[in-house]
């Protein structure tokens, strides 16, 4: 298939790489060239603008936005609907707040233009590794688009399927699913950005009262000085709490013990603060959700090693960088 990938950061440009290296036709557009020039030098088409992307492409022409939230994204799905025609797919694969993607879908249906909302994880690992997707939008248009999908997937691996599952539908087991309509696939992918603030906290916090084993403060016979890089790496092989974030815990621990590279500036991008506003409106309570978007507030102000851990994390997996002070 031929799509246009608009926006080229992090996470964009190596969902075009990927689409290419399965054999998809891929044509990028960026507000700054350089990272069109450095893709177009991989295979890509490069496009000058959107109404030049959209003239290279045929019916029904595919558009997949990797922006931030927020402003930049609508501004240029309100362009697209300008050089597009009915039919056209224009996908949000940002972390948008699905309430928005209702509103436009709601604003774009009647010229004919579909609207798909795709949650994307899988960070700047996410080109080899595959990306993790919850997509919403209508059933045709899902289906229509599932050779991007099937290419853009972690697929099947060696994990073995859950007992009990119907296999009938593999789409969850490769990585990938139609989580119902627009605005359902940002929503869990939301809530899963929700999860993961609760579950890196817990490593941070658990990390933190490791390290103050070593504290003055307690008596000469109960001080530990625990190596932490020993206990990450431990943990990472049979434990329960194993997963891919004890992992980044173990990578970012084994080169810098103390994380002196870290200030512990913990920034949050929208999803943990929405989670909890769905919580309150559905009277879910959320209280370790709360707890660690409410930490990170904090982290801006007094910092701990714990917070330190938490951005070491938001590195490894993202490669986000530290708010600053």
């Amino acid at each position: 298939m031929r799509i246009a990938m608009i926006g080229l950061g992090r996470m964009g440009a190596n969902i075009a790489r990927r689409l290419m290296r399965g054999g998809h036709e891929v044509v990028v557009f960026n507000r700054s060239p350089e990272p069109v020039a450095a893709l177009a030098s991989e295979g890509a088409i490069p496009a000058a603008s959107l109404q030049d992307a959209a003239a290279q492409m045929t019916a029904p022409r595919i558009f997949w936005v990797m922006l931030p939230a927020g402003e930049v994204t609508e501004r240029a799905i309100n362009e697209l609907v300008e050089v597009t025609e009915p039919g056209d797919i224009i996908i949000d694969g940002g972390n948008t707040f699905y309430k928005d993607d209702i509103r436009r879908a709601t604003a774009i249906a009647p010229t004919g233009r579909r609207y798909v909302d795709v949650g994307t994880s899988g960070g700047v690992w996410g080109l080899e590794r595959g990306y993790c997707m919850m997509i919403g939008g209508d059933a045709e248009t899902v289906r229509h688009l599932d050779p991007v999908f099937a290419t853009l997937a972690p697929g099947a691996g060696s994990i073995a399927l859950t007992k009990g599952r119907d296999p009938a539908d593999d789409r969850a087991t490769r990585g990938y699913i139609h989580a119902g309509p627009v605005g359902a696939g940002h929503f869990v992918k939301m809530v899963h950005n929700g999860i993961e603030y609760g579950l890196m906290q817990a490593y941070a916090e658990g990390f933190d009262i490791l390290r103050n084993k070593s504290s003055d403060k307690l008596p000469e016979a109960e001080r530990f000085d625990i190596n932490l890089a020993d206990v990450a790496e431990v943990w990472r092989r049979g434990s329960v709490v194993s997963s891919w974030l004890l992992d980044l815990c173990a990578s970012a621990l084994a080169t810098d013990r103390m994380l002196d590279g870290f200030k512990g500036n913990v920034a949050d991008s929208g999803e943990g603060r929405w989670t909890i506003e769905a919580a309150m409106e559905e009277a879910v309570p959320a209280n370790v959700l709360a707890a660690a978007i409410f930490a990170r507030y904090r982290s801006r102000q007094v910092t701990t090693f714990g917070d330190k851990l938490l951005s070491a994390m938001r590195f490894g997996f993202g490669g986000h960088v530290e708010t600053p002070r």
